[in-house]
């Protein structure tokens, strides 16, 4: 993997839950993690479900090896938030490949 092509910044983000001012349980997200990234393929795609048509972004993302990625956390990337669907390992082990996609509406 070139460093020279890890050109972008994405934040892995971890959801924690806390207790708001009122006692109710509340799921928010926070940085767990700030990797240098090189974007391999994005693209648009749309799907119709029961709610009817919209559109999916999927983006994959590969960075160095950083070992505390799941599918429950999320990438934000230029401010936008994006659901991790799969993380891989590739280079044998030196990096990682993190595929998402940002659900919107249609």
């Amino acid at each position: 993997m070139k460093s020279g092509r890890l050109r972008r910044v994405i934040q892995i983000q971890r959801a924690t839950n806390t207790v708001n001012d009122a006692g109710t349980p509340v799921e928010t997200w926070a940085d767990h993690a700030h990797l240098r990234a090189e974007v391999i393929r994005q693209e648009a795609s749309e799907f119709v479900n029961a709610q009817g048509a919209g559109d999916v972004e999927s983006v994959v993302f590969r960075t160095r090896y950083f070992g505390d990625v799941t599918n429950a956390d999320r990438v934000r990337f230029r401010g936008e938030d994006f659901n991790i669907k799969t993380v891989a390992e590739i280079e044998d082990g030196r990096g990682l490949e993190i595929r998402c996609e940002k659900l919107g509406a249609g």
